[in-house]
């Protein structure tokens, strides 16, 4: 199948009036994603009080929304493939906007769990398409930039979500906390809808059965890189969410005693990301992907291993490394996803982030078990074991050197 520009079309380029209104669009729609997503990560001592819950039950109420997404990346995807990215992205935001603002009415705790996994099974038409997107729409010269730009911007949705719902929940509740964050999400549901331009780079495909679909998945599963690239996104992603699941619950304990409203202030590490991400994504061009993402998850494990002091700003400290190294290896990760294929992208950027989520779902709900029975050292432990084990998949699987020169793309054919 042929784009919509024809054989020539090339992708937007770097500062042109269309490449800046898709990276202010799907940075919209990373706040609106991320917000909503982790918008309880900062209240769950409040939520196991409130509900009289353990911490691994509290960090359900994240599992619940991610794995929710995990489970729905694939089926969006190939909703996409039909409907386009733009169309399909807009129906998932505003899906999840309507739930988001739902969740707060949530009599008990289960149904608030019902309740976070379909508001993660609506988001998950947005993380694996914008990357798609992205790399049908502009130029792949400037193709891994934009995509740190991307993860720059969901860092800071993530962060806001956070931020906002700590001081609302010291002074009205979780409810009215997230009900916030939700609103918040809907104004930048808003600004996606008018900001993405018609995509050119892909035409929606009609008349392609779900079993030829799922059959088009298995030259992905069978990729070496691409399963490398899977297991970093489950292995790191789960190591970053237990951090930021369960660091609250040892800071309001003795001897820092912290509120709700000072412990959402640890998100601010989130700017670290922010930084890094673009950073590491611009360092891949001169050092090499493979060697930024083994660069990356040491910076992690070396912040990981400061968390471990006792005094709170050492601490801190350590949370602002850990965080760097992260977003610096999810911006090659994912970015490296949708360069390896020239088809199917959609789903192969789809794969990358159920392995994400996945990981987000089963480690960052397992490890507070790891938490509950032998505190933080504990837990730093394992995670330091999955870092080894991302490296040593990444030191494996993955080429080492520079990427390949950039090349004329072919016309994208049916996926």
């Amino acid at each position: 199948m042929e784009n919509s520009a024809g054989p020539a079309w090339m992708g937007h380029n770097k500062g042109s009036r269309a490449y800046r209104r898709i990276l202010l669009a799907l940075g919209c729609a990373g706040i609106a994603t991320f917000a909503q997503l982790y918008s309880v990560q900062g209240l769950l001592p409040l939520l196991a009080r409130n509900l009289d819950i353990s911490a691994a039950q509290a960090g359900l109420t994240i599992s619940a929304a991610t794995i929710g997404l995990a489970l729905t990346v694939l089926p969006w995807s190939f909703a996409a493939d039909r409907f386009g990215r733009v169309r399909t992205m807009a129906t998932a935001i505003i899906a999840a906007t309507v739930l988001g603002l739902l969740v707060p009415l949530s009599p008990n705790f289960p149904v608030l769990l019902g309740m976070r996994t379909l508001e993660g099974m609506a988001l998950g038409g947005i993380p694996a398409l914008a990357i798609a997107y992205l790399n049908e729409e502009i130029n792949k010269v400037h193709a891994a930039m934009a995509a740190g730009a991307y993860v720059a911007g969901t860092t800071l949705g993530g962060l806001f979500g956070r931020l906002l719902a700590g001081p609302v929940a010291d002074l009205a509740g979780w409810r009215v906390a997230t009900a916030s964050v939700s609103a918040c999400a809907a104004v930048a549901a808003i600004g996606f809808l008018l900001l993405a331009p018609p995509p050119r780079g892909l035409v929606a495909a009609h008349g392609t059965g779900v079993r030829s679909r799922l059959a088009g998945l298995v030259p992905l599963l069978r990729n070496r890189r691409l399963l490398a690239l899977y297991a970093q996104g489950f292995l790191l992603m789960g190591s970053f969410v237990s951090v930021y699941n369960y660091l609250g619950f040892r800071l309001e304990a003795p001897p820092y005693l912290l509120p709700v409203s000072a412990v959402a202030l640890i998100f601010l590490a989130y700017l670290a990301g922010t930084v890094s991400s673009r950073w590491a994504a611009s360092l891949s061009a001169r050092a090499g992907r493979r060697n930024v993402l083994l660069g990356s998850i040491v910076l992690m494990t070396g912040g990981l291993a400061v968390t471990l002091c006792a005094p709170l700003v050492l601490i801190l400290a350590g949370l602002v490394l850990f965080t760097a190294g992260f977003f610096g290896a999810h911006s090659i990760a994912s970015g490296w996803t949708g360069s390896v294929v020239s088809t199917g992208r959609a789903q192969a950027a789809s794969l990358y982030n159920l392995g994400y989520y996945a990981g987000s779902s089963v480690l960052g709900w397992a490890s507070g078990f790891v938490f509950q029975a032998g505190g933080w050292l504990a837990l730093v432990i394992a995670l330091a074991v999955l870092a080894v084990l991302a490296s040593a998949t990444a030191l494996i699987l993955l080429p080492a050197g520079r990427p390949l020169p950039v090349r004329r793309p072919d016309p994208l054919p049916a996926t």
